[in-house]
């Protein structure tokens, strides 16, 4: 029916067309989601605010800034938002832009849980030393740059033979992102906080530090005493046990792990 009268196929038309612009957004938002994308974004957000802010009061030149700024807005996300881009790209060549496989994703995810708790059992019964940062949703590419890039999977066997004393990539914190180990031998910064223990080393600040500025999961590994903390949003959890070292990475790395519907929410990207 048309001529004034309700149109079923137009609007069903205008309602398939905005859910898939929005679909869309969505897979290209979890593209992005746990790297420097994201603030990004943010900053786009503001601009716009302040563009249309500017408009009601009539601001001409901030307007004029705003104008300019967005003018220029789309070739500069095209540079900046390169990685992702490539990475969208590559999975719609593959076909699973638009494909999810939560069983897959939530089996990647405890395996990599294993493989770490493996690790730092192995380390902490013979006294190694270790620095493990997880990246979560800040991205962590500025101290990535300071360490030996690796982009290699993660395995036990991996990241033990990172920490064996006397090898070049031993001192310092090894990162991780989704399945990969990034970087060796990164540089963390230390925490400045009075109140911590004055029998705590270097590996314990730098762990603490980088949970004050980001929400990364860090291990530590004592090599003095051989025991595991972890520490998150600036705080120390020390001398963990197997089990809750486990579980507490399942709780950061997805908070609905037992709800099979809601997937695995651990979104830290690859850095470049």
């Amino acid at each position: 029916m048309s001529d004034g009268g309700f149109d079923f196929v137009e609007l069903l038309r205008i309602i398939i067309d905005i859910a898939l612009v929005w679909f869309v957004l969505y897979k290209l938002f979890m593209l992005v989601r746990g790297t420097k994308a994201v603030q990004l974004i943010k900053g786009i957000v503001v601009i716009l605010a302040i563009f249309f802010l500017s408009f009601l009061f009539q601001l001409q030149t901030v307007q004029w800034l705003m104008e300019q700024a967005l003018a220029w807005g789309f070739v500069i996300v095209a540079i900046l938002f390169q990685p992702e881009l490539r990475r969208a790209l590559e999975q719609l060549g593959r076909g699973k832009f638009f494909s999810r496989n939560t069983h897959n994703e939530q089996q990647e995810m405890q395996d990599i849980i294993e493989a770490i708790v493996k690790s730092c059992n192995y380390m902490a019964k013979r006294r190694i030393g270790a620095l493990i940062s997880m990246q979560l949703e800040t991205g962590m590419g500025d101290y990535v740059e300071t360490g030996i890039p690796i982009r290699g999977k993660i395995t036990s066997e991996l990241l033990t033979n990172i920490f064996v004393p006397n090898t070049p990539l031993h001192d310092g914190a090894v990162i991780l992102s989704e399945d990969q180990i990034v970087a060796a031998a990164c540089y963390l910064p230390l925490s400045e906080s009075p109140f911590i223990s004055k029998e705590l080393g270097t590996r314990h600040r730098a762990a603490l530090g980088v949970s004050e500025v980001t929400d990364a999961l860090t291990i530590v590994v004592s090599e003095e005493t051989g025991s595991i903390s972890i520490t998150k949003n600036g705080e120390l959890h020390r001398n963990l046990d197997e089990h809750t070292i486990r579980e507490m990475l399942k709780n950061a790395l997805n908070p609905t792990f037992n709800q099979a519907t809601k997937g695995w929410i651990w979104r830290g990207k690859k850095n470049g």
